[in-house]
């Protein structure tokens, strides 16, 4: 393990993460052991040491791992367990089950909180991702995961200088003029600092891999991974391997902050052919595997409506810009950017131009997905024939885009437009009327949510992004 390494673990999960209550002092592993009796805790924790055993390199990396998994193993033991009785109790409650699996859902998903803000890593952006999965989870776990957002870990000044001088062979003065010790930003996997090129005074943003998650991003991806396969077995209908699956994918490349170097570099060349587009992707000065500098370039966020009215610039007009650049990236000769949530997009004016009177800035180059020409094109024509309202269209391209059989088609349906199905296929573009939208709500609750998750579990890995 290298030098300052458990330092920068100890940093990033436990000082600058809230905590989750007061710290119990009985051994996790002991409670562990008690929570199903004893065999079964045995079980768990024989897993645990067996799994942290083939992660570890010395003593005390396998410390700090026993008590990662041993979290996790707890939590989920607690929580199949109130959901198994929670669900056993159907029907004995009359009216207010419902009100029971609610709570039984805030319990379980404050209890998965404490952990995600303990392990840290990449157990932040978990939690982020299913703070955004309304559409599929019920919102007691999707609002208790909010405050994730806003709670990234910063890693020390001192952590990322050795970083950096092990990564590149040389200290951050003999590559920087200025370099701010507090970053600017900081997200689940990175943080970002601004800095003065040596020699150049050329201003630029710094973005630095967390150095911790070299030592725990094995280990978290096989927890992750477990615990799905868990939930799966005892719940089947909440089957969410998919997700960790998408993690395993999509983690090696984020993490590799050269791709990511790559990436923009790509996308600058092809938007600088589109006549007039306002996209901006920040020039790329060097990067490496876990450093990238990147030219600085600031703008405000896309929904910052007083910055918009006060430059005079069109609301409608940047949502049709926004829609140009990714319709661009779906239909056009370029990948697909995969993570653009408003903290990846800004807006700055640009007096130099008329129309549109703005730049839209694209951060975080480091997801990407290559969309094959026939799938764009089917998925074109699936769009088309959905504003045609042509059902036999429909179900020919949801087929071919998503292998979407006709017993699945009315939910598919459903699921890509928002709308009941008979207006999905008749009149997509008509408003929405009170009573489609009891209808769509009371079918959530009574098990549509349920199947769009068993949907998304059999698309194949390609069509998750």
């Amino acid at each position: 393990m290298a030098p300052g390494r458990a330092t920068d673990a100890r940093e990033v999960d436990e000082k600058h993460l809230p905590s989750n209550g007061p710290i119990s002092k009985v051994p996790i592993w002991k409670k562990v052991l008690s929570v199903e009796g004893k065999r079964r805790g045995l079980i768990l924790v024989i897993l645990a040491f067996g799994s942290i055993w083939a992660f570890s390199d010395d003593a005390k990396h396998r410390y700090g791992a026993v008590k990662r998994a041993s979290r996790v193993l707890y939590a989920l033991v607690q929580c199949v367990r109130d959901y198994r009785y929670t669900l056993k109790s159907k029907g004995q409650d009359g009216d207010d089950w419902h009100v029971v699996l609610k709570a039984c859902h805030k319990r379980c998903a404050e209890r998965t909180l404490g952990v995600l803000k303990q392990n840290g890593s990449i157990f932040i952006k978990l939690g982020q991702h299913l703070s955004s999965m309304n559409y599929l989870l019920p919102e007691e776990w999707t609002t208790t995961f909010i405050p994730l957002q806003d709670h990234c870990p910063v890693s020390s000044y001192e952590s990322i200088s050795a970083m950096v001088l092990k990564d590149t062979g040389s200290p951050l003065d003999e590559h920087f003029d200025q370099f701010t010790k507090t970053p600017i930003g900081a997200a689940s996997l990175a943080q970002v600092h601004l800095a003065t090129m040596k020699g150049t005074g050329q201003k630029v943003a710094v973005k630095v891999q967390h150095p911790a998650l070299e030592e725990w991003v094995p280990l978290d991806l096989f927890l992750t991974r477990t615990t799905f396969s868990i939930v799966k077995f005892f719940f089947p209908e909440y089957n969410l391997k998919w997700l960790s699956n998408e993690m395993e994918s999509s983690l090696p490349q984020e993490l590799d902050f050269a791709l990511e170097g790559r990436n923009a570099l790509r996308t600058k060349e092809y938007f600088a052919k589109i006549h007039n587009s306002p996209l901006v992707v920040p020039d790329v000065v060097w990067g490496m595997k876990r450093i990238l500098v990147m030219e600085n370039v600031f703008g405000h966020r896309t929904d910052d409506l007083g910055y918009l009215d006060s430059n005079g610039i069109d609301r409608d007009e940047v949502s049709a810009a926004l829609a140009h650049i990714f319709n661009e990236m779906i239909f056009g000769d370029t990948p697909l950017h995969c993570d653009p949530h408003g903290g990846n997009i800004a807006i700055r004016k640009n007096d130099k131009r008329r129309k549109p009177n703005f730049d839209i800035i694209l951060y975080d180059h480091g997801l990407y997905r290559n969309i094959p020409k026939q799938l764009r094109r089917d998925y074109a024509k699936l769009w088309l024939a959905v504003i045609d309202a042509d059902e036999n269209g429909m179900r020919k391209y949801a087929y071919d885009v998503a292998r979407i059989t006709d017993d699945e088609f009315p939910l598919f349906a459903s699921a890509i437009t928002g709308r009941d199905y008979m207006t999905a296929t008749k009149s997509v573009v008509s408003t929405r009327s009170e009573q489609e939208k009891e209808e769509i709500s009371g079918a959530l609750g009574e098990g549509m949510l349920q199947e769009v998750i068993l949907l998304c579990t059999s698309l194949d890995d390609e069509y998750h992004c």
